[in-house]
């Protein structure tokens, strides 16, 4: 009986293969992750963030499939990763 190695990150001892099977790889993650970089690209095109400034962009009701002009806005990374969390991991 083989036994199952474990891969791991040295440095942050997480199991980057685990996390991507179990959430990162499952079509409602992909589809989420396109719909940021998308909202993203298209602040980038109007001029309003630029590549490498430290900003994110923040969909101001949780929902990163509503890339709606009137629900996005520039935040520094610390404000829009720093948010309280519901018990689904939305915001509150």
């Amino acid at each position: 009986m083989a036994i199952a190695k474990r891969v791991r990150n040295k440095s942050t001892g997480r199991n980057y293969k685990k996390e991507y099977a179990s959430y990162q790889g499952k079509p409602s993650a992909i589809a989420k992750r396109v719909s940021r970089d998308t909202a993203r690209r298209a602040m980038q095109k109007r001029g309003i963030v630029k590549k490498g400034s430290g900003m994110d962009v923040d969909h101001k009701d949780g929902n990163p499939m509503n890339n709606n002009k009137k629900n996005l806005r520039v935040v520094s990374k610390f404000k829009n990763r720093s948010f309280a969390r519901n018990k689904n991991g939305g915001k509150k």
